[in-house]
């Protein structure tokens, strides 16, 4: 078994009027949320994506699919709880990870250090080894022209002894 693997994880999300923005399990404000079956929480998709990629588990569909309607409108730290143990039963914890959020509105800046510090609390992972970065798509479609959001998340796990 590899001492290490890395996950990459990525998801975008239409938006949608007067439905919730969460973004890393945090409420954004905002006039517009994620057209999804779950919550539609770009940044935890991608990172169950980046999890169970690194430990060649399939992917978030392959576990929860949009067909199925026990997951209609589930909280999407609900299924990151799920994946957790899956991680953890195939001997891997998570070392670090770094994430992108694409959003042109609202500014993430305010809420970039409480999704940090959330994700970091939902790993079990000291603050510096999370990192957290938003960005704009500069007026360029979909995300540029605020009908859409994406998250991409890079992971390192370390082989548990």
């Amino acid at each position: 078994m590899l001492p290490y693997r890395i996950g990459q994880g990525y998801d975008i999300h239409r938006l949608i009027p007067e439905k919730p923005m969460m973004v890393g399990g945090v409420r954004i404000e905002s006039p517009v949320g994620s057209e999804a079956h779950s919550d539609g929480d770009v940044l935890l998709h991608s990172l169950i994506d980046a999890l169970l990629g690194a430990c060649g588990l399939g992917d978030i569909g392959d576990h929860f699919p949009p067909t199925d309607e026990q997951y209609k409108n589930i909280s999407s730290t609900v299924l990151l709880q799920k994946v957790l143990p899956l991680i953890a039963q195939a001997a891997y914890t998570v070392g670090n990870l770094d994430a992108t959020i694409f959003l042109e509105k609202p500014k993430l800046g305010p809420y970039k250090q409480q999704i940090r510090e959330n994700l970091a609390n939902l790993l079990n992972l000291s603050l510096d080894c999370v990192s957290v970065k938003a960005k704009t798509a500069e007026k360029f479609p979909p995300v540029g022209t605020q009908e859409a959001i994406a998250a991409s998340v890079t992971l390192l796990m370390r082989r548990i002894s």
